[in-house]
This record gives C-alpha cells, structure tokens and sequence, in this order.
C-alpha cells in the first residue's frame, strides 16, 4: 500500500452512479408544497403513497395508489380539510387507509383513505385533534400499539393521543427549550429521541415523562438535524458541522456517546431527496438503503 492510499480512505461507492427511471414509472406533474419546514412531503405505505401539495385557501395532500404512475392531473382529488399548509403526514402501520396530517393551523387530523382511492375531495377527517397552540410540524403512529399517535408543535410539546377517543394521554412538557426538529419511536414503542434546535439529541421515556439521556452538541452546525431509532436500538442521527459539513453519527442512546461520526470531507454520501418526479419505490426503503449503505 502506497503513502498516498494510506492518507486517503477509499470508498466503494466512489464510482456509482444512480440511473432515473422512466417517466411512465414516476409520479410526474405534482406540485410539491413549498412550505419552509423541513420535512419529507411524503409518506408510504403497501397501497399508496401521499404527498403534501401546493393548494389555496388551506392546506391538502394527494393520495395515490401505487400502481398510479404518469403525469397526474391538475384535477386530482385531495385530501383537503386543514385550514393552514399540511407540514406532515404519517400513515398508520396497522390500517393501510388510515393517515394523520399536521398543519400549520395547529390541528392533526386522522383521515380514512376509500378502499380504491380518491374519487373526490376529502375534507372530512375522521378525528380532530386539537391541543398544540403553535403549528403542528411532527405526526407519528406508535409501532406497536393501535390508535396511539404522537404530535410535536413548534410550542416545544409533544402530546402522545389517544386517537379512538380524540384525547391526550401523555404531555411532554418543559423538556425542550427550543423547535423540536424530529421525534422517532424505538422499535417496541417503549422510548422516542427528539433532535431540538438547541443542539441536543433527547431520550425520552413518555411514559415516566422523563429524559433518561441527552447528549449536547451532537452536531455542532446551526441548521437542523435528525435523529432515529435502529432496529438495534442505536441511535442515528444527521447534522451539520460548524463548517456547514454534512455529518452522520450512530449513538449508544444509554449514555449517548458516539459509537461513529462520518462528514463529508472523509466520505463521499448520496442525499435522499424529493422533488416533483418520484420514482415508483418506497421513500422508506431508498432511506433504508441509504442507511445501510452509508
């Protein structure tokens, strides 16, 4: 091994290259909301996928079958009851036709999607939730245990709710200081992490309503960062550094302490993004490779 191959770390996705689809296997012609909030716009599941679209007088989302690829008419159908832009969606892992949104008008609502689709506008939610005094950004389904959501406002709380009922279980309150930029359930339900705006990763027993550890300064960077739950109980988060470096970090979420720490400049990484053309695959599978491959 040469003195130059020692310096430079060497990766075996230095000369891949992704090939787009074709358009006939993309959604094509939608109008992904513009919103300033940093969210995926999109959500999955075996039968549809939902995207947050650009709509007047309110905020709406578009539900597609699978199988429904092509242009996509101006006209289609939406889900369209919230009164201020839809900031996420989430749909539930035990129902394939229920999905929660969250909005700017500081409401979740939880939608029933008909068996075969949208053939008109939904504006009638089947609950409302309502307890956040700032705009919902954040909506979750527990993993394990049906009709059990959570929400995160950009008033610090995070409520844990009942959705059969329309009432909260749980408030977190005081925990966080600043916006709550991603909240993630571990696998069994039993924990959540939170990345905040004041640069800590949190996690949170809801239950005991306490933070049994945080780590401070888990990415040094101003803009924002992500953290979640492994299926191995790790957790992995996304930052930035203070030379605005990408990093990507995997925690011992016991006394978080960082098991790896990669950024840019020693790797080369491929970004997950969404656009106006989506390719005809789960987004939560390609972020799944992404996170096997990185």
């Amino acid at each position: 091994m040469s003195f130059m191959e020692k310096l430079v770390r060497q990766s075996k996705f230095r000369h891949v290259f992704g090939q787009a689809v074709k358009n006939d296997q993309c959604y094509d012609d939608i109008r992904v909301s513009r919103v300033t909030w940093d969210s995926a716009f999109c959500a999955v599941n075996p039968k549809f996928v939902a995207i947050i679209v650009e709509a007047s007088g309110g905020g709406a989302f578009l539900v597609l079958p699978l199988l429904k690829t092509g242009r996509i008419d101006k006209a289609y159908p939406t889900v369209c009851g919230h009164t201020g832009p839809v900031l996420d969606i989430d749909w539930c892992p035990h129902n394939d036709h229920v999905i929660a949104s969250g909005s700017e008008d500081c409401t979740v609502m939880v939608w029933q999607i008909p068996e075969n689709g949208l053939t008109e506008p939904l504006s009638e939610p089947v609950v409302v939730l309502e307890g956040h005094s700032k705009r919902v950004g954040i909506v979750t389904w527990h993993p394990t245990a049906r009709n059990v959501l959570l929400s995160a406002g950009c008033d610090n709380l995070i409520i844990i709710w009942n959705v059969g009922t329309g009432e909260a279980l749980i408030n977190l309150e005081d925990m966080h200081p600043d916006v709550i930029f991603s909240v993630c359930w571990s696998r069994n339900g039993s924990l959540i992490c939170t990345a905040c705006k004041d640069k800590k990763v949190r996690v949170v027993d809801p239950r005991k309503g306490k933070i049994i550890a945080e780590k401070d300064k888990a990415h040094e960077g101003a803009r924002p960062m992500r953290a979640i739950f492994l299926a191995d109980g790790n957790i992995f988060t996304t930052g930035f550094s203070r030379m605005s470096e990408r990093q990507l970090a995997l925690w011992n979420p016991v006394r978080v302490t960082a098991v790896s720490v990669t950024s840019r400049s020693q790797t080369r990484h491929r970004m997950c993004t969404t656009s106006t053309r989506f390719p005809a695959r789960s987004p939560k599978e390609a972020w799944a490779t992404c996170l096997k491959e990185a």
